[in-house]
């Protein structure tokens, strides 16, 4: 599902502008090198990212992943550990109109779980 455009990265830039003014949102970690490091963020937990594979990663209801899945949006994270993450939602490329109101409601799932 990679973006070999470099097209998710400008997206993605875009998303973190719109949400580094929500409350309690930030964005990666300082002096951080891998998962997590360009990752945005609520009370120090991770909502959405673009991983290594230069793909848009969010994190919502384990249900409400699978719905997103059938609709053909995006696909279960894997990790590269051959364990797919039931609440981490890699959606896809050609979704790109999708990914604001996605992190929106993962910023609200994640929220709502501190």
């Amino acid at each position: 599902m990679g973006d070999p455009t470099g097209t998710s990265a400008e997206h993605y830039a875009a998303i973190v502008e719109a949400l580094l003014g929500e409350a309690n949102v930030t964005f990666g970690a300082m002096g951080k090198q891998g998962f997590g490091s360009s990752a945005l963020k609520t009370g120090g937990k991770i909502f959405a990212m673009i991983d290594s594979r230069r793909e848009f990663v969010v994190k919502l209801p384990s249900r409400r992943v699978e719905a997103l899945i059938a609709s053909g949006i995006g696909e279960r994270l894997d990790p590269g550990r051959g364990r797919l993450m039931k609440e981490w939602l890699v959606v896809s490329p050609a979704c790109q109109e999708e990914w604001l109101p996605l992190a929106r409601e993962a910023l609200a799932f994640v929220a709502a779980k501190r």
